[in-house]
């Protein structure tokens, strides 16, 4: 909660904002929201959005914007020399 995520929908359209909420179905409240737009070119813009909800059946992707952690994969099985 009140971290910047990045968001990715059905259709291609990618967001960032900073998560105020969310419910059992993944919808979301986000604001200061920014929408990444891209040219055929690969030119990229951004389009403030403000406050947004957002339905949670439309998400592909949700992550941190200030990265993640790595782990040690916990299924990987220790080779025998």
């Amino acid at each position: 909660m009140d971290k910047r995520i990045s968001v990715k929908f059905n259709g291609g359209r990618e967001a960032t904002g900073v998560l105020k909420g969310y419910d059992a179905l993944m919808n979301l409240v986000l604001d200061e929201v920014e929408e990444l737009l891209r040219d055929d070119e690969g030119n990229e813009m951004t389009r403030p959005l403000g406050l947004v909800v957002v339905r949670g059946t439309l998400l592909v992707v949700l992550s941190p914007v200030d990265g993640s952690e790595v782990i040690a994969n916990p299924f990987l099985q220790a080779e025998e020399d």
